[in-house]
């Protein structure tokens, strides 16, 4: 059995300096169900659950651990079994909108240095979508990078290259085929020891194939995309930590059918750099990029250097975010009569 150094399981100076004594043993969750975790150890893995307290005092979901969280706890049964007494500061947190009406969160992975956004290159590929996604990314804290598999069934490849890098300006795009390892030196850069990496993207987008490669053995599962759509079935079912044998670690995420967001204004501003960049050489510093004269948005549109579809996805998830804001400050009836206001000026 394989044991992995702290520094092979990505401890970094971060987590270091938030230990002031050695009265905890160390370790990092891999899994999590049900309140059982798997906790990695310099000396192996074990089973953990966390202590009362820690449930006792959390306000959600966010404040238990979870895969990615490096934790402090005390051995149990001879070594074999843990107690978690405390989760060191997150350096990032990958979370969402729970599904439903509820304002809840849905933690998704901490630690995160680099996430990987996967899309395939056929026809599932949306560069609406990625813009969802880079806007999760950037709230969370870590970085995002472009993978675009299943190269060898890519059709007009260069333009979907060139559609994704506008959509991402300044995220690094990458298109891979797993089946030959095409590409995948050019990943090589994020996979260093130390840095952890995560997978994010929509059902049969090719995540499970891209562990598989990376990990140089069959960990998950992997099933055929639906003929007609090219959409996949979720094939990853739960959240896991893997080490990678040639540096880094890495966490697998379930695919999502629907992503919804959390919040995040300054995110939302990342993932549209382009078009803030344009809004601060409009006439007007409230423009809405509609009617106003000499607004820097609309003529970048005549012009071809921006896409309409682009601006409308923009206003779209501003107003996905706005109405989350006034969700949770005010309820869903009141924030409803709110938005409405907003956006027609009416009750």
């Amino acid at each position: 059995m394989r044991n992995d150094s702290l520094a092979d399981l990505g401890f970094q100076p971060f987590f270091q300096d938030q230990i002031k004594d050695e009265s905890y043993d160390v370790g990092r969750i891999s899994t999590a169900a049900n309140g059982i975790y798997t906790i990695m150890t310099e000396s192996g893995k074990i089973k953990g659950i966390a202590l009362g307290k820690l449930h006792y005092l959390a306000a959600g979901p966010e404040d238990l651990p979870c895969v990615g969280d490096w934790v402090r706890f005390l051995r149990t049964d001879h070594g074999r079994e843990g107690i978690i007494h405390h989760i060191l500061e997150r350096k990032s947190l990958l979370s969402r909108k729970r599904a439903g009406e509820k304002q809840e969160v849905q933690v998704m992975a901490a630690n995160v240095d680099f996430v990987f956004l996967v899309s395939a290159l056929n026809r599932d590929f949306n560069t609406r979508r990625m813009e969802r996604y880079l806007t999760l990314v950037y709230e969370s804290g870590a970085s995002p990078v472009i993978v675009l598999t299943k190269k060898d069934l890519a059709e007009e490849l260069e333009e979907k290259m060139t559609a994704m890098e506008e959509a991402a300006p300044g995220v690094p795009v990458i298109a891979v085929n797993s089946l030959t390892g095409e590409g995948y030196d050019q990943l090589e850069r994020f996979l260093t020891r130390g840095k952890t990496i995560s997978l994010l993207g929509s059902s049969g987008a090719g995540k499970s194939t891209m562990i598989n490669r990376l990990l140089g053995k069959a960990m998950q599962k992997t099933l055929e995309t639906r003929e007609g759509d090219d959409r996949g079935r979720h094939t990853t079912t739960h959240r896991e930590l893997f080490v990678l044998p040639d540096g880094g670690v890495m966490i697998d995420t379930p695919g999502m059918r629907e992503l919804q967001l959390w919040s995040g204004s300054d995110a939302l501003q990342a993932t549209f750099s382009d078009i803030e960049q344009l809004a601060e050489q409009c006439q007007f510093r409230d423009c809405k990029h509609e009617s106003e004269p000499n607004c820097a948005v609309k003529e970048a549109i005549q012009n071809g250097e921006l896409s309409n579809e682009r601006l409308k996805s923009y206003r779209k998830l501003g107003r996905e975010l706005d109405r989350l804001e006034l969700k949770e400050k005010y309820g869903a009836h009141r924030a409803s009569q709110m938005m409405r206001i907003r956006h027609f000026g009416k009750r």
